[in-house]
Parts: C-alpha cells; sequence; structure tokens
C-alpha cells in the first residue's frame, strides 16, 4: 500500500491534530457490542477501513474483554503505524482493589464504573501501549469524567505523560462546557468528543466552549448506532443496543417511521440515508469529525464516501426543517430525549 493510497479523504483539524475527515470507531469490533463477531472478520474491517482512507482510529480500554478492542487495534497497525492516527480512552479497565465510581447514564444498566483517579492513569496509558503495540498514543482521552475526581487533576496526569513522550495530545470524552474550560487551563485541549448526529444534537454551550477554544469535536455514534442508516428493525440479543430504550422494540418502531422523511430526501439524492447523516454533520461546521464503524467493507466504503459529498444549502434547509420537528422516541446514553 503506498502514501497516496490512504490520502484519498479530505482532512481536518482538531486543534493541532490533522486528520481525516472521518475516523473509524472501532468499539463495533468487540464481541458484545453489535452482537458476535471474530478476530479475523474484525482484523479485515479495520485494514479495509485504513486502507480507504479512515487512517483515524478510535478505541478504548474498555471496549471487549480485557483490552480486546485495543489489541486487536495494535494488530491492525502493524506495518503501517505512522500512516494512523491512534486515539484511545481509559477508565473502564479499574485496577483490583481500586474503588469503582458509579457516572450515572440513560441506558438500562443504569451507570457505568469509571474511576479517573492521578494514581490509576498512567498504568492506564501504559497497558494501553502494550494491547496497542505502539510507543506513544496521538490522542489520549478519559473516556468519561470521574463524578469523584476533579477534571484538572485527571488532565494533570496526562500532561505529564505529553511531557513524557507517551501521548502527543490530550482529549476528551462526555465532558460539559465547564469541565472543557476548566481541563484546557491545565493542558491544551485538541478534541473533545460527544455524541452528536441526526439523532442527537451536540450540546450547545459544549459546542461554543469548543469554537472558543480552538477544539476539534469528534463524533461518536454519528450514525445513531446505526439507526440512521435505514436498516435497523429490530436488535437482536448479545447486542449492546439492547440496554438502549430507544432500541426498545416499540421505540424502534416509531422513531423508523418518524424518521422516513429523511430516507425520502436520501433517495432524492441518490445516496443512503447513512451518508446523507454523515454529510449533514460534516456541514455543521468546519472542525467536526464523525467516527462510524461498520464490520462490513461496502458499508465502510459507503461510509467513507459521504466525506466527498456536498450539500446544497436548500437541501441543508430541507434536513433541518424535518429535524426541528423530530422527537425520537427514549433516551440516549447521557440521558433525555435530546
Amino acid at each position: 500500500m503506498t502514501r497516496n493510497q490512504i490520502d484519498t479523504l479530505p482532512t481536518r483539524r482538531l486543534g493541532e491534530l490533522e486528520v481525516p475527515a472521518i475516523g473509524f470507531g472501532a468499539m463495533v469490533l468487540s464481541p458484545g457490542m453489535y452482537g458476535e463477531i471474530d478476530d479475523d472478520r474484525a482484523l479485515n474491517a479495520l485494514r479495509h477501513a485504513f486502507d480507504h482512507g479512515a487512517a483515524f482510529v478510535d478505541t478504548s480500554d474498555g471496549y471487549g474483554a480485557d483490552g480486546h478492542n485495543e489489541r486487536l487495534v495494535g494488530r491492525a497497525l502493524k506495518g503501517r503505524r505512522e500512516q494512523i492516527t491512534v486515539a484511545t480512552k481509559f477508565g473502564f479497565r479499574i485496577p483490583e482493589g481500586a474503588e469503582a465510581h458509579a457516572f450515572p447514564v440513560g441506558f438500562a444498566f443504569g451507570e457505568l464504573a469509571v474511576n479517573a483517579e492521578p494514581r490509576y492513569v498512567r498504568g492506564y496509558a501504559e497497558a494501553s501501549l502494550r494491547n496497542l503495540g505502539i510507543d506513544v498514543i496521538d490522542l489520549y482521552y478519559p473516556h468519561f469524567p470521574d463524578p469523584q475526581v476533579p477534571i484538572e487533576d485527571t488532565v494533570g496526569v496526562v500532561a505529564e505523560l505529553v511531557e513524557d513522550g507517551l501521548v502527543r495530545h490530550l482529549g476528551l470524552s462526555n465532558v460539559t462546557a465547564d469541565q472543557l474550560r476548566r481541563a484546557h487551563a491545565v493542558h491544551p485541549v485538541q478534541a473533545v468528543q460527544a455524541e452528536w448526529s441526526m439523532w442527537r444534537p451536540v450540546d450547545a454551550d459544549l459546542l461554543a466552549a469548543a469554537r472558543e477554544l480552538g477544539v476539534g469535536v469528534v463524533a461518536w455514534s454519528p450514525l445513531g448506532a446505526g439507526f440512521l442508516t435505514g436498516t435497523v428493525r429490530s436488535v437482536r440479543d448479545g447486542d449492546f443496543r439492547r440496554n438502549n430504550p430507544r432500541f426498545a422494540d416499540a421505540n424502534l418502531a416509531a422513531n423508523n417511521d418518524a424518521y422516513t422523511a429523511l430516507r425520502a430526501i436520501a433517495a432524492d439524492l441518490g445516496i443512503t440515508q447513512g451518508q446523507l447523516a454523515l454529510a449533514w454533520l460534516l456541514h455543521q461546521a468546519p472542525d467536526v469529525v464523525p467516527i462510524p464503524g461498520s464490520r462490513t467493507p461496502a458499508h465502510i466504503e459507503e461510509n467513507l464516501q459521504a466525506a466527498h459529498i456536498g450539500l446544497h444549502p436548500d437541501t441543508l434547509a430541507r434536513i433541518d426543517e424535518v429535524l426541528a420537528r423530530l422527537e425520537p422516541a427514549g433516551g440516549t446514553l447521557l440521558g433525555g430525549n435530546a
């Protein structure tokens, strides 16, 4: 593979970091997330994404058992590390004997167990580096803010990791505007990761703070956990989405009915509904980078092609009119219906 083969997507800036306009979210490649999957299929998906321009991969120490997702990404990185920007997150692999801190969420299980105490952060990073088989993490995020630890304390240790050469850039994930401002005062934040899609708008205060501080936005779940592809009619046992209120049978049926108008817009444009969702998101801000994931090579290519789709202002206005009328049934991970 030549360098030109992976330079097929336009690029965007997350603060000081230049990445493809669309990255790849690797969470879907671990068993138990979207049903079962074997490592061979997962590796094929990762390599296909890299080969077709998604040279920005997002993982976490909490995806899959015992760092499975990071280790999978590490295997895919062999022979092409310098071509791929690697982002990972920490706080879920709580050391034995450490206290689990409850972060409340709107999914069926009610809360996540996190620990971002400063004394553990270096150990998290060292474990992730081993799993990934790399010497430095390009973009490192606390996965969720720890309710029992000031964000400044967690970020302070990441700043030390940057100084020591183990991490290149600091990111934040699932934070408030206030937490972003406080963290940025300790060490420059290059990217903030937030759920953002036609399925859930980004928090306006967070977006305003990011723009003020020159922080890029990484949009997780930009396809609404697959809903915005228009192809999800049911969710099987063993699929993480069974915990998501919006995928409960009655809610899912209601949401599919509600989003019919968007399918019509996509059909008029001759693109898929998923491509419409990604293209719309890219038009919302010049520094937003969605990270859709997929297990299927054809769907990966379809997603990445959205980086080349321009939407006319009239089309964007039509989409916004539809979205303004929509009220999805069921809450989301971070709670509420919005």
